[in-house]
């Protein structure tokens, strides 16, 4: 599972998603991408099965980079508790997604391997997706 090995802070507070992504929109590393339509907070766990999801369709001839990574804790209180005493202990990871954010990119397989594998990788997703094509 991804996370930090070290942070400045162990909580966070919870931020907004306003606006589209303008860093890592474009397709940097391999020939097809997996972008993010809407905004949304992906945790390491579906990351982590989304990449499962990739991996195992694509077999081992493709290379893959993963665009994002789990930065922001989140807190949660135990259930049946009181309010007040304080922010809830830490539960999870999870990265911040913008739309137009590229969140997965392969190289080495053919277009239809890549569009089905990123298919699957959507379904584990909690945001709207699209495969996109590097523009030559």
């Amino acid at each position: 599972m991804l996370m930090p090995k070290k942070v400045k802070f162990r909580k966070m507070q919870k931020g907004n998603m306003n606006g589209k992504a303008y860093r890592g929109s474009e397709i940097s590393y391999g020939e097809y991408g997996l972008k993010a339509m809407e905004p949304g907070w992906i945790s390491s766990r579906q990351i982590e099965a989304a990449r499962v999801a990739i991996t195992r369709h694509a077999k081992r001839g493709c290379k893959l980079w993963i665009r994002i990574f789990p930065d922001k804790p989140i807190t949660k209180k135990p259930a049946e508790t009181r309010m007040g005493k304080g922010k809830g202990n830490l539960e999870y990871w999870v990265a911040v997604v913008t739309p137009g954010r590229i969140l997965y990119e392969v190289a080495g397989v053919t277009e239809d391997i890549a569009n089905e594998a990123f298919r699957r990788a959507s379904y584990k997703l909690p945001v709207a997706t699209k495969v996109v094509k590097r523009e030559a």
